[in-house]
């Protein structure tokens, strides 16, 4: 399976829509857009997770590096996400403790 990415600016936040699996072999893919807005001045970032069907341990990875990454520049790093399979990944992690979690988009832009 693949992953599909798409960003799009919304108040002053940037929507990183994704889709698929996010596992070893495509995460890099994810950190890379992360990386790359980073580099380009985009602080506030909204990661929607809704259409995932898979997380693994490096997704997880690549999640906390950008969350690392938006705080060294005081920014943030949202997720959406409502799959009970996904966020149970989160809560047996502790990582539920370290993201704000939304069940919607609109919920993590309001």
């Amino acid at each position: 399976m693949n992953l599909t990415l798409s960003t799009r600016e919304v108040g002053g936040r940037t929507v990183i829509a994704v889709g698929g699996e996010i596992d070893v072999y495509t995460a890099p893919k994810l950190r890379d857009t992360i990386t790359e807005l980073v580099a380009a001045g985009t602080y506030h970032l909204v990661v929607d997770m809704q259409a995932v069907e898979f997380l693994d341990s490096t997704g997880l990875g690549v999640l906390v590096g950008g969350l690392k990454k938006v705080r060294a520049h005081d920014g943030s790093l949202e997720l959406v996400c409502n799959a009970d399979r996904l966020l149970k990944i989160f809560k047996i992690t502790g990582l539920a403790k370290v993201f704000v979690i939304h069940d919607t988009p609109e919920g993590a832009l309001a």
